[in-house]
């Protein structure tokens, strides 16, 4: 396991402790199971992007913030053979932290790569009215957000407000890579 999973395996242990929570309220609150919750919690497994999704909304952290919690100190250049990369086990989503977040800066900037035939969907948001801005790099993707679907192409910008669950999807002959900007 690499080292961020285990950073990260210890800070969703340690959000769980900090509210006093068992492992079966903390699966009553994101609707995974205890005994999944177990296995990321001791780094046995990695979780996937839904349980990471469904985890940030029970503890009401966007997956930014999560992924800040068990990075670094704030550094000016972060270099991309430095930048931290984590990869779905379960569909191949890869999520490259190209300027992470800090206690010191309001955004933040995500390149994500989700090959075709892809389908994720996250059931909530972390904060209401968290601002996006997704810019499509390669390939094509079906955006649903606010009830809305939104096709992307090369050079597209998509700005919204997370209020409710989102879905991403890729097209059977396409994937897509793009720059997410979150803004807290």
């Amino acid at each position: 396991m690499e080292d961020i999973e285990v950073r990260l395996a210890t800070r969703l242990s340690v959000l769980r402790s900090e509210r006093g929570w068992s492992l079966d309220e903390l699966a009553k609150r994101s609707g995974v199971s205890r005994a999944s919750l177990s296995r990321i919690e001791n780094g046995e497994v990695s979780p996937t992007a839904n349980v990471l999704g469904n985890l940030c909304v029970a503890f009401g952290v966007t997956l930014s913030r999560l992924m800040q919690m068990v990075e670094e100190d704030f550094v000016a250049v972060v270099l991309r053979a430095e930048q931290e990369v984590w990869t779905d086990p379960e569909t191949g989503y890869r999520r490259r932290l190209v300027s992470p977040a800090s206690r010191q800066l309001a955004g933040e900037v995500l390149e994500v790569e989700i090959g075709a035939s892809q389908r994720i969907e996250y059931h909530g948001s972390p904060r209401e009215g968290l601002e996006h801005h997704l810019v499509m790099l390669d390939g094509e993707l079906s955006m649903q957000v606010g009830g809305e679907t939104h096709s992307l192409k090369v050079g597209d910008c998509l700005r919204y407000q997370l209020r409710d669950g989102n879905i991403f999807q890729t097209p059977k002959h396409s994937g897509a890579r793009y720059h997410l900007f979150i803004v807290e």
